[in-house]
């Protein structure tokens, strides 16, 4: 195969897409009032609907759900509309685009929680981590252990929000398990201490995000429904003690739910690809759907894992947040830009919408 191969079309489900392109989820936290998708975030995410697939920054579930200020909501109905105007400019430019689901449990702070009450986790354990609130970093507040009786609410709230988010227009959605937020919290037994049917062994780590994802491809089918994962990222606190056995039979589970893709973090979440011997090709082997590859891909590393058929599709960052033809640049050769840091978290239209494109830095070059 050649480099071109990332730049050909891809059939996910009943969907064509333009590219193997995938703009992964980053979370720019410019949400407006009641957690509604900024004004900008039309014009931010159209820029880059050159991408064959784009899934959009995590959108939290519920308020439980919430571990930062000023991210998006898909549980109210101003926020169903404000995300309708996204999918209308990205649709308008010939784009596809996925709602990434989330729930952070622990990875909160009170002032984020409705009332100030504790953030929700599988078991009272604090989390080695800060999140962005009140325009800083500050650590998170202690967690509270779930009851088992209120995890079927949270089901049914991923449940909802994903006909939501096909209400305001989404191709499909991306269920957030990776990261350390909830879902990955349950699966990691360094997080996760509870005995009873969601806590101990592998599989009943796993009931949560099985629930979970059983529920959304009820609600939407299993060709709209794809499944973020990390399975060796040390992000935000969590580790797991068996991550190959945890994580192959998770998958295994995942493939039998029939979901249309897996979104796979190989390696620590925007850190070092080796930070832990683990085998994602077994992971590969075991889902007979959509591969999507995530973590420090270049056009270099991206050609050569789809010519050796390691992956389907390869997901892209940070590069796309200065580099909104990001698809363009790989494809030409050109140099890529690099975004500015201080305006990466938070703002307005500067550092989120205004960086230029190959063809428009040519014209302001001349």
């Amino acid at each position: 195969m050649t480099e071109q191969t990332l730049f050909s079309p891809y059939t996910l489900g009943k969907l064509t897409l333009a590219n193997r392109v995938v703009l992964a989820p980053l979370t720019r936290n410019r949400a407006g009032q009641g957690f509604v998708p900024s004004e900008f975030a039309a014009t931010y995410y159209s820029q880059r609907a050159s991408a064959g697939l784009l899934i959009s920054e995590a959108t939290q579930i519920s308020r439980q759900g919430q571990g930062y200020q000023d991210t998006p909501g898909i549980y109210t109905p101003a926020q169903i509309d404000g995300w309708r105007g996204v999918t209308d400019a990205v649709h308008a430019k010939g784009g596809i685009i996925f709602l990434q689901l989330w729930h952070v449990g622990r990875v909160s702070h009170v002032d984020l929680q409705e009332n100030g009450v504790a953030p929700v986790a599988p078991s009272a354990l604090r989390a080695a981590t800060k999140v962005f609130v009140n325009n800083h970093f500050e650590d998170v507040s202690e967690p509270r252990a779930l009851d088992i009786s209120e995890l079927p609410g949270i089901v049914n709230d991923f449940r909802q929000a994903a006909a939501n988010a096909i209400a305001a227009g989404f191709d499909g959605v991306e269920i957030h398990g990776a990261n350390g937020y909830l879902l990955d919290q349950f699966l990691k037994d360094n997080s996760n201490l509870r005995t009873d049917a969601y806590g101990g062994s592998i599989e009943n780590r796993a009931r949560l995000l099985l629930d979970v994802t059983a529920a959304v491809v009820s609600e939407i089918g299993a060709d709209r429904t794809g499944v973020r994962l990390s399975p060796v990222s040390p992000a935000n606190g969590v580790s797991s003690s068996d991550p190959q056995a945890q994580f192959d039979y998770l998958v295994e589970q995942l493939d039998a739910l029939g979901v249309v893709y897996l979104h796979v973090v190989e390696g620590a979440t925007g850190g070092p690809r080796d930070v832990a011997p683990f085998n994602f090709a077994a992971l590969r082997q075991r889902f007979k759907n959509t591969y999507i590859a995530n973590n420090g891909y270049d056009l270099d590393l991206a050609t050569s894992r789809l010519a050796e058929d390691q992956a389907d599709l390869i997901a892209f960052g940070r590069p796309f947040i200065g580099n909104p033809d990001l698809v363009e640049r790989l494809k030409r050769g050109a140099p890529l830009s690099a975004f500015n840091p201080a305006t990466l978290y938070g703002g307005g239209a500067a550092g989120y919408i205004d960086y230029p494109t190959l063809a428009e830095s040519s014209v302001s070059a001349s």
